[in-house]
């Protein structure tokens, strides 16, 4: 338990002496690279991608400019949810590899300066887990109360109105204890019950473990899903000021409820303070949790990482949904969550393993493509705050059109055709053009197609061609870790003109000037007085009419601020 480690005497000098020599803000203003394992590089001629191609493609990593890797759940598993839905927190599933293989990983992952990040999924096991055979055995068992069991109705019904993302009741019967179980995504996940300090005890060992293992991090799935209300009271419907087809679509039930007692609980409080306690015994350990939520997620985002007892960043869906972006966009969103949480900390992401990738939803269909990814890749690694970036972001990778005999998400199978799932953001990485498979794997088959036209932009055809989408992400990124001011500096918007957003960021005497223009033509502005940032790319800003500056449609400008 927690506490037993503040009884060893033998491993707290050791631990303190680790903690004084460690950089502990490391994550403050880090760019953090998504992999997701199963799709990033295949040893074995599986068709799967495995711990061991992870580890033989880090120097791709480490040449982007990355500050560490966040590995998507590689934990033994059913994989009825791919690695989503755990049956044993603390081995690697065989389809992955070994533990020893992900010691290895580790072990040349800080050989190279990367910090390794790994996905927890603490809200939910699979149904396979152990804890839940036990659980649902009867309701006297040692862990009958570790899962949400509830009775059902005089007429039979759920307890309540609750729904499952994956469509349905979020709650399922058991015949053998004859109650209902809380299922918040698949029937096979069922929930954790938080309200059991037992519970919240076994998630930090768990997490000891993987810190134990040398892991830098985690990220935390479904972070606000960890409590439900204890009176299982039924969800308002969702107020029609709160109504918005963007974020939140009426194509799914689920987005019809205000989600104020099946998850968002405020006992979630407690139970981030007791776990950020615990990182913060180790070496400069940090957590970003994932905030599932499309109508409060900035206020969530403050609340989870405000003051120095809670998360260290969060992130939301706000940049996950959008189409080509305006300015009203982006602004209200980062100066929304800075003023709501001033001492708070975001991780913004464009795209992830569960939404559209942003190539698709900001760029097909428009001619000037490579101009808008590289506009997008400029404003992310330019805002206050954390990144994530998605494997294949940085070579453009767009969202995979899978015909329905291939679709293996079980959200893609229910919701077919209205919702294709999210399998099109997780088709393979491709390095080789001119190698089987782009180079993922030697297998006849991939667990998932990859489409040509992904080949044919592959790692080797962009790396060193001079103003490639991958050239231009390395020489972000490297203009990040340049200058303080774009790392973790101050935030402030400025109001140049129509379809413009610009802000400076400063930190001590490094002042930097961004300016992208989001318009759909070419744009005039008068710039502070300043002088182009060197090492910068050339993403379409040139002079204007006397003093004033031009940004081509989709360009950014950089400057230092004199």
């Amino acid at each position: 338990m927690l506490d037993s480690l503040d009884d060893d005497p033998a491993v707290l000098p050791a631990r303190t002496r680790a903690l004084e020599g460690a950089d502990r803000d490391w994550w403050r203003g880090a760019v953090i690279y998504q992999v997701y394992p199963r799709s990033f590089q295949d040893t074995n001629g599986d068709g799967i991608g495995d711990l061991p191609g992870i580890t033989r493609r880090l120097p791709h990593l480490a040449e982007l400019g990355v500050d560490a890797l966040w590995i998507s759940p590689f934990m033994t598993s059913p994989m009825e949810d791919f690695g989503y839905d755990v049956s044993d927190y603390r081995d690697v599933d065989p389809i992955f590899g070994t533990l020893a293989d992900f010691d290895a990983l580790v072990e040349t992952a800080h050989a190279l300066g990367l910090k390794v990040m790994i996905d927890l999924v603490l809200s939910h096991t699979s149904d396979r887990h152990p804890w839940f055979a036990e659980s649902r055995r009867d309701a006297t068992n040692p862990r009958a109360d570790w899962y949400v069991w509830a009775d059902a109705k005089a007429d039979g019904a759920p307890p309540n109105n609750w729904m499952s993302n994956f469509g349905g009741s979020a709650w399922e019967w058991d015949a053998g204890r004859q109650q209902y179980y809380l299922h918040n995504f698949l029937i096979s996940q069922p929930d954790l019950n938080f309200h059991n300090p037992h519970v919240q005890d076994a998630m930090l060992d768990v997490t000891r473990f993987w810190l134990d293992r040398g892991v830098d991090g985690f990220r935390l799935d479904t972070v606000n899903f960890y409590f439900h209300d204890a009176e299982l009271r039924d969800n308002p419907p969702l107020a029609e000021n709160l109504w918005n087809e963007r974020t939140a679509p009426r194509d799914r039930p689920y987005n019809r409820q205000e989600h104020v007692y099946d998850k968002n609980r405020p006992e979630n409080l407690a139970f981030l303070k007791r776990f950020r306690a615990l990182l913060d015994q180790y070496p400069a350990a940090t957590a970003v949790g994932e905030v599932g939520e499309l109508i409060r997620g900035v206020e969530l985002m403050g609340q989870y990482t405000a003051g120095t007892d809670r998360l260290h960043m969060c992130y939301a869906f706000d940049f996950l949904n959008t189409t080509l972006p305006e300015i009203e966009d982006i602004r209200p969103v980062v100066e929304g969550f800075f003023s709501g949480a001033p001492d708070g900390w975001a991780c913004w992401a464009f795209s992830n393993h569960d939404v559209t990738r942003h190539a698709t939803r900001w760029a097909d269909g428009h001619g000037d493509r490579d101009a808008i990814l590289k506009l997008a890749a400029a404003i992310l690694l330019s805002l206050r705050g954390s990144v994530c970036l998605y494997q294949g972001e940085e070579i453009g990778q767009s969202e995979a059109e899978i015909a329905f005999e291939d679709i293996v998400d079980p959200w893609g199978k229910r919701f077919w055709p209205v919702i294709k799932g999210r399998d099109g953001c997780r088709t393979p990485m491709v390095w080789e053009a001119g190698a089987r498979h782009g180079g993922f794997s030697d297998a006849e088959r991939t667990w998932l197609p990859i489409p040509p036209e992904h080949v044919e932009a592959s790692v080797d055809a962009q790396a060193g061609r001079a103003g490639s989408l991958l050239e231009t992400y390395r020489r972000l990124l490297s203009l990040r870790r340049a200058h303080p001011a774009l790392r973790h500096g101050t935030l402030r918007f400025l109001d140049l003109g129509p379809g413009l957003l610009a802000f400076e960021r400063e930190a001590e005497s490094d002042r930097v000037l961004c300016v992208f223009n989001l318009s759909r033509a070419p744009a005039e502005f008068e710039a502070p007085q300043s002088r182009p940032l060197g090492g910068a790319p050339e993403l379409g800003a040139s002079q204007g009419a006397g003093a004033r500056l031009r940004l081509d449609t989709h360009g950014a400008y950089f400057a230092r601020l004199d």
